[in-house]
């Protein structure tokens, strides 16, 4: 099962406060040994809400709200995408992370929906839509 572990932000990263050398340094460290455990698929972290923006969406009406936003518990500093056989094994990985942020931080796990998921939902057109559109975005580009 992939799951996507989502890192909080905080006040801190909010405030485009970067992370020490010392953690850099740990998060290298842990991030060398999903890799090496053939967990890890992905990962980064994301710049504070004010560089971003969202795009509120009503009927065919879009609406461009510019960052920053507020709530900071509500928002995402950065992700990984794992690879792992349940849930428990990724919250084994999650407890074993050193903290991402120099005040206490919450981390999300959420498992990804697979194609079986949406049963009589995905059409056969669909999912060679999706599959096509995947492979591609997977592809070198020339």
């Amino acid at each position: 099962m992939r799951v996507m572990v989502i890192v909080k932000a905080s006040k801190e990263s909010e405030a485009g406060i970067l992370p020490s050398q010392e953690l850099m340094l740990e998060m290298g460290r842990f991030n060398e040994q999903l890799a090496e455990a053939g967990i890890l698929e992905a990962g980064d972290g994301l710049k504070p809400s004010s560089h971003g923006v969202r795009v509120r969406f009503s009927g065919a009406a879009r609406t461009v709200i510019d960052g920053p936003f507020a709530e900071t518990k509500e928002l995402v500093a950065g992700f990984w995408i794992w690879r792992v056989n349940s849930i428990e094994q990724a919250i084994e990985w999650v407890r074993r992370c050193p903290n991402p942020m120099p005040s206490d931080s919450e981390m999300e796990i959420r498992p990804f929906y697979e194609m079986e998921d949406f049963g009589d939902v995905l059409t056969d057109e669909a999912r060679a839509l999706h599959e096509e559109a995947f492979a591609c975005a997977k592809s070198p580009k020339s």
